[in-house]
């Protein structure tokens, strides 16, 4: 199982690296490096795959009963969720291209936040996930309301933008688009930490 957890410490980092490096080709407006994050996705969605055919494995082999055919079902609730983050930031990244390098409507303030603030949430859910931390899980799950302001506050500010100035609608809906993606990945590490809960104690919280 140790191996396993290894592995899914290191699909999450390549998560968080694709999210930076997301973030980073819109500041620059880079589609070259845009470019090279969606080719990159393929490795992730090959990790998720590789963990999967290792919990298949231990179905096989070691006939896990309780606590341990709960753990191994988590873990391939979570590379599905890990996954679906990956392809949030490669949805960032096309969006970095549709942009084609036309200015920023605004310059990046709450974004780079957002997108922090998120990848905060998933290296700290994996670990909690790891160490089984319920009281931790809880408290990642209140950190989404932080996201959620962001992504309204983003929202307003650019609707403003766009009921001012018609001819900024597209580029104000890119960066609309952009942050609706970070949302997104940080209601997938809420799922995570309500599997976490449920997995440790048989609460369902996410109803």
């Amino acid at each position: 199982m140790h191996d396993v957890e290894q592995e899914l410490l290191q699909m999450g980092e390549m998560v968080i690296v694709a999210i930076d490096r997301s973030i980073a080709a819109l500041k620059n407006g880079d589609k070259t490096e845009a470019e090279r994050i969606i080719a990159d996705d393929a490795r992730i969605n090959r990790r998720r795959w590789e963990i999967e055919n290792q919990c298949i494995q231990l179905f096989a082999t070691q006939q896990p009963v309780a606590g341990d055919l709960r753990e191994i079902v988590s873990f391939m609730d979570l590379i599905t969720n890990l996954e679906r983050m990956a392809d949030h930031a490669k949805g960032i990244a096309k969006i970095v291209i549709m942009h084609d390098q036309q200015p920023l409507l605004k310059p990046l303030i709450d974004i780079p936040r957002m997108a922090e603030k998120a990848s905060e949430m998933i290296r700290k859910s994996l670990i909690a996930f790891i160490t089984q931390d319920v009281a931790a899980a809880r408290c990642i799950i209140e950190m989404d309301s932080e996201v959620d302001a962001f992504f309204q506050q983003i929202f307003r500010e650019l609707l403003t933008f766009m009921m001012e100035d018609p001819k900024t609608i597209t580029r104000a809906i890119y960066l609309i688009w952009v942050s609706h993606n970070l949302e997104r990945i940080a209601d997938r590490t809420t799922n995570i930490c309500e599997r976490i809960v449920f997995l440790v104690t048989g609460e369902n919280i996410g109803e």
